[in-house]
């Protein structure tokens, strides 16, 4: 990954609601970790670079962002949304699927635990908020269900 294109990973995060960011491409996996104001980069191979705090951003209000109607199911934790148990397998869950409560919808990687996360309402899937593989924070919504 060329370092044009980390610094402006670094800005996205530095600049956004994004407390954590991690891409993987073929070249390898770097993670940006934002802390006390600072965005952190963790690359893979043991090379950390740390970017210094930007002087004196404007100060830009961030629209709410708009969850549609219905109960919306929130990630428990900070890691990687899965919608199936492994590659190639089958999602969990799909628009328009019934599940049950207590019934697994997702995986959420942390820590290289794989966490599943059950549904915790009866009900039909209305939305999938969250990508396959996207990093997730706490409280995100990942599902809306009816």
């Amino acid at each position: 990954m060329d370092l044009r294109k980390l610094k402006t990973l670094i800005d996205l995060v530095s600049e956004s609601n994004v407390s954590e960011l991690e891409i993987t491409e073929a070249e390898g996996k770097v993670r940006i970790v934002k802390s006390s104001g600072a965005p952190v980069m963790m690359p893979q191979h043991a090379m950390a670079m740390v970017a210094a705090p930007t002087a004196a951003a404007p100060a830009v209000a961030d629209a709410a962002p708009v969850v549609p109607a219905g109960h919306t199911v929130k990630s428990p934790m900070v890691g990687t949304f899965y919608r199936s148990a492994s590659p190639g397998a089958k999602a969990f869950i799909e628009v328009g699927s019934v599940v049950k409560e207590g019934e697994t919808i997702c995986i959420i990687e942390a820590m290289k635990i794989l966490n599943e996360i059950e549904a915790d309402k009866a009900g039909t899937i209305t939305k999938i908020l969250s990508e396959n593989g996207q990093a997730v924070e706490y409280g995100q919504p990942l599902f809306i269900i009816e």
